[in-house]
């Protein structure tokens, strides 16, 4: 028997997912068309012996998140709950508080998620590890350059054994290339050392509080006071993939994520990506795209006729970058894709419309004749209307966007001639100057006709009048 829990934190956290996140509680902002938990909850529930997930956080349980828990435990047929903690308690003092609920049933071990992290979650695999070679604890790894691994919690290992030698959140200096995933494997005996933190925690209060009332007690940083601390006692191993992995901290990240996510549903997903059928959204494969869908000055006609059918395209060799050109501005009666993208059944979009790569359009989103959109989300109930070209955005809820504008932003996307990048937790600021990342539009937004809004924030229930360039419109 297994559990998993999900630490999905609070409302106090995730402030660099604002304005995102005034609409939604951040765990269950849409990513890849479904919410961001959904992917962690999706992977816990295909391990076999997965028994219940439960969600810890100190979110009050509103509406939309009550909604997504019974949605969850219907479609996954796995008892999913939600334990609100009393107080924000850190990384681990949500597992010892809630410990009865996660020991109940006798679990022979549980996963700890953390719910703003993406990856393709080899939690089986991490099981297998476990089983071959018990521990208390177990650390799913991946590697880092060296810079950037100083933005993490760092693994010292053993390359024999892979046991955690040496721990260090978030060093001053390079310690390894090795970094923490946020998601593990515990063994019920990992909650012990967590009990010695809140005891230790518990003495010291009273030391400083006579009434021994201390709230601080039962905060519990899993990095710093369990995973430092038990370092090179043979308590702790890692295990390394090299699959994907990415933190989702900032909105630029969600989109990131996103990208990955909708390349993995060509494995995991098939039927969430739009495909081609007849009357309906038209797939010309996923080569890259011209960098910019204009025409050039004098087309030229392509040396040989267009396929046909599916069947002479897979034949044919690619074509050449003047067919390419021909292809997509021949008028054509179909939506053209191009790459992965994910459209809500319940969406409308224009067949002449050009989407992708990488693209997740919402529940009741509307888009025009001619729109151009790439490498963006478009949230529920958002309007694209004609000849739009919106780039490396996210469209807010019930947001509309005018004829003829572009809104495009700047992807901070990890360098792809480094297989160990990862993505940057960018700070929005620089010596007082934005800078520029991914456009923004909070929930109904309204951006007019005919202007350019660029590398921008808006928030949310604002109407603009005229283009905007690397501000924030408050």
């Amino acid at each position: 028997m297994l559990k998993a829990v999900i630490l999905i934190g609070g409302p106090q956290k995730g402030t660099r997912f604002r304005p995102l996140s005034f609409e939604v509680p951040k765990p269950l902002f849409p990513v890849a068309g479904v919410p961001m938990i959904q992917h962690h909850i999706e992977a816990c529930a295909q391990v076999p012996g997965m028994q219940e997930i439960l969600l810890i956080g100190f979110y009050q349980p509103d509406e939309p998140l009550t909604r997504f828990l019974e949605a969850a435990q219907q479609e996954f047929n796995l008892p999913v709950r939600y334990l609100q903690e009393f107080a924000p308690l850190g990384t681990g003092g949500g597992l010892y508080h809630f410990r009865d609920q996660i020991l109940a049933g006798g679990p022979e071990a549980f996963f700890v998620l953390n719910a703003d992290v993406c990856s393709d979650f080899p939690l089986s695999a991490m099981l297998d590890a476990y089983r071959h070679q018990p521990h208390p604890f177990l650390l799913l790894g991946t590697t880092a350059n060296r810079t950037q691994s100083l933005n993490y919690g760092c693994i010292v290992e053993n390359p024999q054994t892979h046991e955690v030698l040496h721990y260090v959140e978030k060093p001053s200096t390079f310690v390894s290339d090795i970094i923490n995933c946020g998601i593990y494997l515990f063994s019920p005996e990992a909650l012990k050392p967590l009990r010695d933190v809140f005891q230790r925690n518990q003495q010291d209060g009273q030391l400083e509080d006579s009434s021994g009332l201390w709230p601080g007690a039962g905060t519990i940083r899993l990095e710093q006071d369990v995973f430092s601390a038990l370092a090179g006692q043979g308590q702790i191993y890692v295990y390394l993939t090299d699959g994907i992995w990415s933190q989702i901290k900032s909105a630029g990240s969600a989109l990131y994520a996103s990208r990955l996510y909708l390349g993995q549903y060509q494995l995991t997903h098939p039927e969430r990506l739009a495909k081609h059928t007849p009357g309906g959204p038209r797939i010309r494969g996923t080569r890259p795209a011209p960098p910019n869908l204009c025409p050039p000055p004098q087309p030229p006609v392509p040396s040989e006729p267009l396929p046909t059918s599916d069947s002479e395209v897979k034949t044919q060799s690619l074509p050449s970058l003047n067919q390419i050109w021909f292809r997509v501005f021949a008028p054509r009666s179909s939506l053209l894709l191009l790459g992965n993208v994910y459209i809500h059944p319940t969406a409308k979009v224009a067949p002449s419309a050009v989407l992708g790569p990488n693209v997740s359009i919402g529940e009741g989103v509307t888009v025009g004749e001619g729109v151009r959109l790439r490498e963006s989300i478009v949230l529920h109930g958002a309007t694209l209307q004609e000849h739009t070209c919106v780039l490396h955005t996210i469209v807010g809820w019930g947001s509309t966007v005018g004829r003829w504008a572009r809104v495009e932003g700047t992807p901070n996307d990890p360098n792809p001639n480094d297989p160990r990048a990862h993505m940057d937790s960018e700070s929005l600021f620089k010596d007082g100057k934005l800078l520029p990342a991914i456009t923004i539009l909070g929930c109904r937004v309204r951006i007019p006709a005919e202007v350019l809004i660029l590398n921008s924030i808006v928030l949310p229930h604002k109407e603009l009048s005229r283009s905007f360039t690397n501000q924030i419109i408050l």
